[in-house]
């Protein structure tokens, strides 16, 4: 739960100090304009998140998955579009906390497939 934490207020302090751009939309900017739909949908997502935490092998993934979906969910909520500022010029622009949700769900993924 710490982890969770820190990783959210290193999200959101870096959006405060770094953000270049701003996406109403999701990844890719997909979905703009229904700002509801993305928050409903980052709600259930954290439900799903929360009910799969007491599975121990997959809680450092989770840590991260989560930390990312409620970055990305505060600047929804009071701002009403995500703050981004990484730029590699070969992908779209994006922040720590999208960083977090891909880090968890490779983690994630590397845990299923490992013990089968």
């Amino acid at each position: 739960m710490l982890l969770i934490l820190l990783l959210i207020i290193l999200d959101q302090i870096s959006k405060y100090f770094l953000t270049t751009t701003i996406n109403y939309g999701a990844a890719f900017s997909l979905f703009q304009g229904y700002t509801i739909f993305l928050i409903i949908a980052s709600l259930i997502a954290l439900i799903i998140c929360i009910y799969y935490y007491k599975e121990k092998k997959l809680r450092l993934g989770l840590n991260f998955l989560i930390s990312g979906i409620i970055g990305n969910l505060i600047d929804r909520i009071f701002l009403g579009y995500v703050r981004d500022f990484i730029n590699l010029r070969i992908f779209p622009v994006f922040n720590l906390a999208d960083m977090f949700n891909v880090i968890g769900v490779l983690l994630i993924i590397y845990i299923h497939f490992k013990k089968k």
